[in-house]
């Protein structure tokens, strides 16, 4: 990997982290006009027809390669989470226990290792212990009351998102495959079962503003369809230890938007959770460059070696 393509997946990633972590903000809108399973529903479909719009403006061919593990990707990394994900947030509301869902790079350690021989080594293991410390500081587990289910539903959703990143990348070492197919196809999928939940629940009529319309407009297809496609490029381009660890900078941006947005004061604790976030990220950074330059630092010894013979 040269180094600019070594940097090209840590900008999908600001990106990525960027329009994610003020999803957050967003959601909190989009909750008043919509009930949360149709509001999760409404938002795959619509991130559904934005990419396979973006397949034939591009010239793709519109085949579902891989059926099998595509669906196996739809209904862990698109309907598992998003279900979780919209449960977790029903249960104990937009609080801390949906963060839960970040700690998805705990999990991705976990499988990445016996499924994919993915593994930690040497001061990659410092990068992932500042990244989940602060994670630890920003969701505060002590700090949580109440009942269980929340929490529990809230890391379900992060086990699901680990699983469709180790099918992802199986997938991808298995075979090639359009990314943007394979994201279209998965959300495409994944938003049956949604579609089927938000029907069978009980829930309050969506209120179809022209404000909502906006907020879904934007979730569909940057939120959702755009950032999903990065996603997966990511994964296709990372270790998937390390993709998992780097899109912890969601939550930091997802707290300074909510912050800033509403006026609350900072803790303590948040801050020094961003601090170790970010210098885990940094490092990260640092030492894939430090990689990337290898190759060709070893080529330019080589050459002078043979010069001098």
């Amino acid at each position: 990997m040269t180094s600019s393509d070594r940097w090209r997946p840590i900008l999908a990633l600001i990106v990525l982290t960027s329009i994610w972590g003020y999803t957050w903000v967003l959601a909190k809108h989009g909750l008043e006009y919509a009930p949360p399973f149709a509001f999760a529903a409404e938002r795959c479909i619509g991130s559904a027809v934005a990419l396979f719009i973006a397949l034939r403006l591009t010239g793709r061919k519109l085949t579902l390669t891989a059926p099998g593990a595509t669906l196996g990707i739809a209904l862990t990394q698109v309907a598992g989470f998003m279900i979780f994900q919209t449960w977790a947030l029903v249960e104990g509301g937009p609080g801390k226990t949906a963060v839960l869902i970040f700690t998805m790079p705990i999990w991705t350690l976990l499988l990445a290792w016996p499924i994919l021989g993915e593994r930690v080594r040497g001061t990659q293991w410092i990068a992932a212990a500042c990244t989940l410390i602060g994670l630890l500081l920003i969701i505060e587990p002590w700090e949580m009351h109440g009942g269980l289910l929340s929490p529990a539903l809230g890391i379900v959703a992060a086990i699901c998102w680990a699983i469709g990143t180790i099918l992802v990348k199986r997938l991808r070492g298995r075979q090639p495959v359009d990314l943007l197919t394979l994201t279209a196809w998965q959300m495409a999928l994944g938003s049956i079962p949604l579609v089927i939940l938000a029907l069978l629940v009980p829930e309050r009529p969506t209120d179809w503003t022209w404000s909502y319309a906006g907020i879904l407009g934007f979730m569909s297809v940057f939120s959702t369809a755009l950032c999903w496609w990065l996603w997966i490029y990511i994964l296709d381009r990372v270790p998937a230890w390390e993709a998992s660890l780097s899109v912890l900078g969601t939550p930091v941006v997802a707290i300074l938007s909510s912050r800033l947005t509403f006026g609350e004061a900072f803790k303590s604790s948040e801050v020094a959770g961003i601090l170790l976030i970010g210098g885990g990220l940094a490092l990260l950074s640092l030492l894939g460059w430090i990689a990337s330059r290898r190759p060709a630092v070893a080529a330019i010894n080589q050459r002078l070696q043979e010069e001098k013979a």
